[in-house]
């Protein structure tokens, strides 16, 4: 049975969320460095949109860079 958008969005929501542990890297720290990225975010932003898990896909990506990683599976 193919997943549903729903369970995408926690997989996407789960990856990056362990990503930020793995980093030990915090919302308002995440904020921070995607601001210094030019990519204005404050830490209540990156906090909602973790937690909804529907974020864009450029928002995923360049939260991994900022968290640096270089790596992204999904199996």
């Amino acid at each position: 049975m193919a997943a549903s958008s729903d369970e995408w969005a926690d997989l996407a929501k789960r990856t990056l969320k362990g990503e930020m542990a793995r980093a030990g890297v915090r919302h308002g720290e995440l904020a921070k460095r995607l601001t210094e990225m030019g990519l204005p975010e404050t830490e209540a932003s990156v906090q909602v949109k973790i937690n909804r898990g529907a974020f864009p896909a450029w928002f995923l990506l360049a939260a991994m860079k900022a968290l640096g990683t270089t790596t992204l599976r999904l199996d």
